[in-house]
């Protein structure tokens, strides 16, 4: 009976024989206060066991984003993926770990005979919503703004309804990870509109789906104006069926998806079968950053509809347009292109199957893709067995395909001329100072800072021990989805789908990478590429963000020499994963940024320099910024907001 008391003693000694200083521990890394066992102090004891760098170098940083559960749930959900049942706790587990997971919404019933107004509201599932409504108007005002990971359905809303209104202003906007569902919405609706004005403006990551939205509806129109404005990143829209059967039912895209970067729209069975529909898409898409626009079976025998695109895609980095079977088996139908892709950079367009079958089709294309630098077309079977059609191709461009090509009723004029080539738009969508030479790193320099603000949700690391029995893998995905109750064409197995695929991707050339889901996972690899004695960095904070600063004490890390270093950046993730990797032929830096005027310092950033660029994309939009190819120039670049950069202590 003595010995277990003796080890029981020696235990907790080991655990508290420590020296206290103001409250803290000096050798344990965490406050009296906090229990032993709990992730966050689980880490710290990793830390001071793995690294061997001066302890005072310790990364309160990294510590910060251990997870917060105490040591009962870290062990119950532990339990629980061990056993593959964490889906059943899954809200309990989001909340207690931090992490980001969207809310099971319960369906709705409400039904209201009245005018409402809903103002200041989120987060609701509207189902059967204002069925066969007579007139009257519905307006979403301030609707789920601000919100992260917000997500609202609406099914069969406002279905067979005559003369109602709907009309969304400020819906969604300024929100991260935004989810939106229209099923059925307005279908067999006769007269009234739908109004979406100021939606998803200034999203982070967008998604809105249009499944069956005003199929079979008669003279009801449907207004999309700054739709996803400045958004980032995202999936998007998708519009299945929109219109479908539709009867003199025009729709407007009025400066929808201007200015956002890397967004994608898909129209699927858009207006098939339709009968005298009016669309139109004016500056859509227009400074876009890498935007992708598909366009399949869309006004598919259609009745005298009429399409018309200007400035669409106009001023966008690298567009991307597929039109596959557009307008097939029309009849009488006008499409006009004009000052599409216009002053784009770069840029393709795809059009397969375009107005085949068709009859009397008109199509006219006006200075499209008169891109900065050259881009693409390719017409596959464009026109192909129609009658009656006119075809008109004024100012095209250079790089152009046609395979299998109506001979007849085709006229080009001033085709194959030369793009415009001054160049002046080609990097408006590189932010200023997102790239720069090493040159720029000198005391004095006065540079433009840009936005290195962090815009994913907040969440927190798993513990190795939670994390560590969770799939991972695309092989694995359905149980991923599981877990996070991501359902087929959600946005959430979008989320997951891209990141596990993006860490399976192989390493480029030189490059050793992995992804990490929990701190330790981080801690081991840093140190099995650049051993134990190292150093963790990262910018202090965002002050300065998208103003010009003054470079002030510059330090090179490693004395400035060439180095191994490890940066790691968020990928998009239930729980907090990080992209690390390591790539040869760097320099880092740290450096005092100073307000411009009073010269007071209000930063220090890490910024790390590439020597090395031989194989990158000659379309990396660092070339663009900077003017010059792979190879030939080092590219340099801060580390943003909750970015890291690990190097070998000095």
């Amino acid at each position: 009976m003595l010995k277990p008391l003796l080890l029981l003693q020696s235990l907790l000694f080991c655990l508290l024989n420590v020296v206290f200083v103001g409250g803290r521990l000096l050798s344990g890394g965490f406050s009296a206060e906090e229990n032993p066992f709990t992730p966050k102090a689980s880490l710290v004891r990793y830390w001071n066991k793995e690294i061997t760098a001066d302890k005072s170098l310790r990364s309160e940083f990294l510590i910060s984003k251990a997870s917060p559960l105490n040591a009962v749930d870290s062990a119950s959900f532990a339990k629980l993926a061990a056993q593959n049942s964490l889906t059943t706790r899954l809200p309990d587990f989001c909340s207690a770990a931090n992490l980001f997971c969207f809310p099971d919404l319960s369906p709705s019933l409400e039904k209201h005979n009245d005018d409402v107004k809903f103002s200041v509201y989120d987060q609701k599932n509207f189902t059967s919503y204002g069925n066969a409504r007579a007139a009257g108007t519905d307006s979403f005002k301030t609707y789920s703004k601000d919100l992260n990971g917000g997500i609202d359905s609406f099914r069969r809303y406002s279905r067979n309804a005559a003369g109602h209104e709907d009309k969304f202003t400020v819906y969604g906007e300024s929100g991260n990870v935004d989810e939106k569902n229209f099923n059925s919405y307005g279908t067999f609706g006769s007269g009234g509109a739908g109004d979406f004005t100021n939606y998803q403006n200034e999203v982070n990551d967008p998604m809105s789906r249009f499944t069956a939205y005003s199929d079979g509806g008669t003279g009801r129109s449907q207004t999309f104006k700054t739709y996803t404005h400045e958004a980032n990143a995202g999936n998007g829209q998708s519009f299945t069926s929109y219109s479908k059967k539709g009867n003199a039912s025009p729709n407007e895209f009025d400066s929808y998806g201007d200015s956002s970067n890397v967004i994608g729209s898909g129209f699927s069975n858009y207006g098939e079968e339709g009968n005298a529909a009016k669309d139109s898409f004016t500056s859509y898409a227009s400074g876009g950053n890498v935007p992708q626009n598909n366009f399949k079976n869309y006004g598919g025998s259609v009745n005298a509809a009429n399409d018309s695109f200007t400035s669409y895609g106009s001023g966008g980095n690298v567009p991307q347009n597929n039109f596959k079977s557009y307008g097939v088996s029309g009849n009488d139908a006008v499409d006009t292109f004009a000052n599409y892709r216009d002053k784009a950079n770069v840029g393709d367009d795809s059009f397969s199957g375009y107005a085949k079958d068709s009859n009397s089709g008109t199509v006219k294309f006006t200075n499209y893709g008169q891109s900065y630098n050259p881009g693409s077309e390719s017409f596959t079977g464009y026109g192909k067995e129609s009658e009656g059609h006119k075809i008109s191709f004024k100012t095209y461009t250079p790089n152009s395909t046609f395979k299998d090509y109506a001979k007849n009723g085709v006229a080009f004029a001033k085709y194959n001329v030369s793009s415009i080539s001054d160049g002046k738009t080609v990097n408006k969508w590189i932010e200023p100072g997102k790239f720069f030479r090493e040159s720029a790193l000198k005391e004095g320099t006065v540079i433009p800072m840009p936005d290195i603000k962090d815009k994913m949700p907040k969440r927190s690391f798993l513990p190795r021990s939670i994390v560590s029995k969770l799939p991972f893998s695309t092989s694995k995905l359905g149980d991923v989805k599981t877990i996070f109750h991501a359902g087929d064409n959600s946005t959430m197995e979008k989320i997951i789908s891209d990141a596990v695929t993006e860490c399976e991707r192989p390493p480029s050339a030189g490059e050793t990478k992995r992804c990490v889901g929990s701190a330790e996972d981080m801690i081991d690899f840093a140190t099995s590429v650049l051993g134990r004695s190292v150093v963790l960095r990262t910018t202090e904070s965002v002050a300065g963000s998208k103003q010009k600063v003054v470079i002030g004490k510059v330090n090179g890390i490693n004395g400035g020499k060439l180095t191994k270093a490890v940066s790691c950046h968020q990928s998009l993730y239930p729980y907090l994963l990080y992209y690390c990797h390591s790539v040869p032929k760097v320099r880092v830096y740290e450096a005092d940024l100073l307000e411009l005027n009073s010269k007071t310092k209000i930063n220090h950033g890490i910024a790390i320099c590439h020597i090395d660029t031989s194989s990158w994309s000659p379309t990396h939009g660092a070339f663009l910024a900077l003017g010059s190819k792979p190879g030939q120039i080092e590219v340099c670049h801060w580390i943003f907001e909750n970015d890291m950069n690990w190097a070998i202590a000095d």
